[in-house]
C-alpha cells in the first residue's frame, strides 16, 4: 500500500524524503531538539528536514487516523482565526515497516521557533515570578480560545509551549486532540473547561515538586488557582459591562485605554445609560486579541509576542518624542527608528551567539540590563554599551530559547 501524505504542497516532497518505514520511536533525534521536547501521551520526535542545520524543524506524532485528520484540521481553523497555536503540516497514512508491518499514522506540524514545554522552562533558573507568568500565560491563551467559541478539552502545561515575551511568557496551543469548535460557548462549557485546566495544572506542578524541580514556596494548587482567577479577569473585562460616570467625559476613553492595555484592540462596543445607576454601561462586543502586536507590525513590520510589541513601542515613541517633530508622519520615524535603533544592537551580536534569543527579545532584554547597569553606575550608562555588555557576559550563558545552538 503506498503511503499517503496529505497536507501542505510545499511541504510533502520534504516530508516524504523522511523515514517513514520505521516505528517513530526508532527515529534518530539530535540531542539539541530532543532537549527541546516535552511529555506526551504519545510518541513525539522532533527531526529535521534535512542534514542542514537551518533545516526546517517539524514535530511528527503518532497517533490513529481520526485523531490525526482531526486534529490536522482543527489546528488549520485555529491558525486561520489567529489562534495562538502551532501550525499544522501534514497527516501521514497508510505506513507499513520493510516487512509489510502496519505502523500508526502521524501527524506532523511546524516546530514553534524559540518555544519549550513547561519541563524545560521550569526545570532552569526560574523563579515563583516567572511560574505565575507562565500561568498568566495559560489563561490569556484559555480566553482566546474562548473568544474563538473553542473548547479545548484538555488545557494543561504539557498541552501548550511557551515563549519568552518581554518580561513574561506567550503559550501557544500544542494539542488540540480533544477540541471542539461552536459558534459560541456556554457558561457551562467554559467552566467545564476551567475544571479541567485547574485539576491539570494543579497535578503538573505537582508532579514537579515531588521531583524536587518546582521553585520553593511555589504551592501547585494555588498556583493553580491562579490561572482561574486570571482568566476570570480577564474575562469579566473582556465580556462584561463596566459602569462609568456619565459626567466624566473621558470615562470611555479609559475603559477602551484599559482594553488595549490588556491587548486587546476594541473593534465595537455598546454605550448606554443605566438609569438605575446613574451611570454609563460600557459593554465591549467585539474584541480582538494583539493589540500591540498589530500596531509594530503596522509601523515596522516586526512580527512579535504582545509583550514584546509593547515594549518596542515604549522605546520608539521615546525615540519619537526626543528626535522628531510632530510634523513628520509617524511611519518615517519608525523606518527611522529600526534603522539607528532596533536594527544595529542586534547586529552586534557575533555570528557564534546569534538564533539563541530573538531579535525582539533580545532587544527588550538589553533595554532591562541597561536599566540595571545605569542604576549600578548612577547614571545613563547608554544603548549601546548595555548591549555590549550584554552580549558578552548574558548571551553565551542563554540556552533556552532557541534550538539553533552549536
Amino acid at each position: 500500500m503506498p503511503l499517503r501524505i496529505t497536507g501542505l504542497g510545499e511541504e510533502i516532497a520534504t516530508l516524504a524524503g523522511l523515514p517513514w518505514e520505521k516505528p517513530l520511536e526508532e527515529w534518530p533525534e539530535d540531542p539539541l531538539l530532543a532537549e527541546k521536547r516535552g511529555i506526551s501521551r504519545h510518541v513525539v520526535r522532533l527531526v529535521r528536514a534535512s542534514d542542514a542545520s537551518d533545516s526546517e524543524i517539524y514535530a511528527v506524532k503518532e497517533t490513529v487516523s481520526e485523531f490525526a485528520n482531526r486534529e490536522y484540521h482543527l489546528l488549520r481553523q485555529l491558525n486561520h482565526l489567529g489562534a495562538p497555536s502551532v501550525e499544522p503540516i501534514a497527516v501521514i497514512e497508510d505506513r507499513e515497516d520493510v516487512k509489510g508491518e502496519v505502523l500508526p499514522p502521524a501527524l506532523a506540524t511546524r516546530y514553534l521557533p524559540f518555544s519549550l514545554p513547561y519541563r524545560v522552562l521550569l526545570s532552569g533558573i526560574v523563579d515563583g515570578h516567572d511560574v505565575m507568568n507562565m500561568a498568566n500565560a495559560l489563561a490569556l491563551l484559555l480566553v482566546r480560545l474562548h473568544l474563538l467559541g473553542f473548547w479545548w478539552g484538555d488545557c494543561s502545561l504539557s498541552n501548550a509551549l511557551f515563549r519568552r515575551d518581554a518580561e513574561g511568557f506567550a503559550a501557544y496551543l500544542v494539542d488540540a486532540e480533544t477540541g471542539e469548535f461552536h459558534r459560541a460557548l456556554s457558561n457551562g462549557q467554559r467552566e467545564h473547561d476551567l475544571e479541567i485546566a485547574h485539576f491539570n495544572v494543579a497535578a503538573e506542578l505537582e508532579d514537579l515538586a515531588i521531583s524536587g524541580v518546582l521553585y520553593p514556596g511555589i504551592d501547585p494548587v494555588r498556583a493553580s488557582d491562579g490561572v482561574i482567577k486570571r482568566y476570570r479577569r480577564l474575562w469579566a473585562a473582556l465580556k462584561e459591562p463596566q459602569l462609568l460616570d456619565p459626567k466624566d467625559r473621558h470615562s470611555v476613553e479609559r475603559a477602551m485605554r484599559q482594553l488595549q492595555d490588556l491587548g486587546f484592540a476594541v473593534e465595537e462596543v455598546s454605550v448606554s445609560l443605566d438609569g438605575k445607576h446613574q451611570a454609563l454601561a460600557f459593554q465591549p462586543k467585539l474584541v480582538a486579541a494583539g493589540y500591540h502586536q498589530a500596531r509594530l507590525r503596522e509601523l515596522t513590520g516586526l512580527e512579535t509576542e504582545e509583550l514584546q510589541a509593547k515594549r518596542l513601542l515604549a522605546s520608539f515613541d521615546r525615540y519619537r518624542t526626543r528626535t522628531e517633530s510632530p510634523s513628520v508622519p509617524v511611519e518615517d520615524c519608525a523606518r527611522r527608528w529600526m534603522v539607528e535603533v532596533f536594527n544595529p544592537i542586534n547586529a552586534l551580536v557575533p555570528e557564534a551567539l546569534r538564533g539563541r534569543v530573538e531579535p525582539a527579545q533580545l532587544f527588550h532584554e538589553v533595554l532591562e540590563h541597561r536599566w540595571y547597569l545605569s542604576e549600578k553606575a548612577g547614571h545613563d550608562v547608554g544603548l549601546e554599551f548595555a548591549a555590549r555588555s550584554y552580549i558578552a557576559e548574558i548571551l553565551p550563558f542563554r540556552r533556552d530559547s532557541a534550538v539553533a545552538f552549536r
